[in-house]
């Protein structure tokens, strides 16, 4: 089973990515993103799809044409873990 992250490792998480912010009601970590129009969007959903079923951990997206909301935690965990950290990782890293 994987395992929530310490208070300690949650705050090193929000602390390393700023672009992200702890969710309201959750132990989960929310990020908005806006891209130039809903091409590129969907490029980018397309390259996080790609890697969350590689790693058998998918977010929680929200998207209208260029924007897109994500909300990252682990149901097995009941909060964020270390596959939210990488997976945040992997979209700062995509982040236009």
């Amino acid at each position: 089973m994987v395992q929530k992250l310490s208070a300690d490792a949650r705050k090193a998480f929000f602390d390393n990515h700023p672009a992200w912010s702890p969710a309201d009601g959750k132990d989960a970590a929310e990020t908005k993103l806006q891209f130039s129009d809903f091409n590129e969007a969907w490029g980018f959903m397309s390259r996080v799809a790609i890697y969350a079923d590689k790693h058998d951990h998918h977010p929680e997206w929200f998207n209208v044409y260029n924007r897109v909301e994500i909300t990252l935690t682990t149901h097995d965990a009941d909060g964020l873990s270390e596959r939210d950290v990488a997976m945040a990782g992997f979209i700062d890293a995509l982040r236009p």
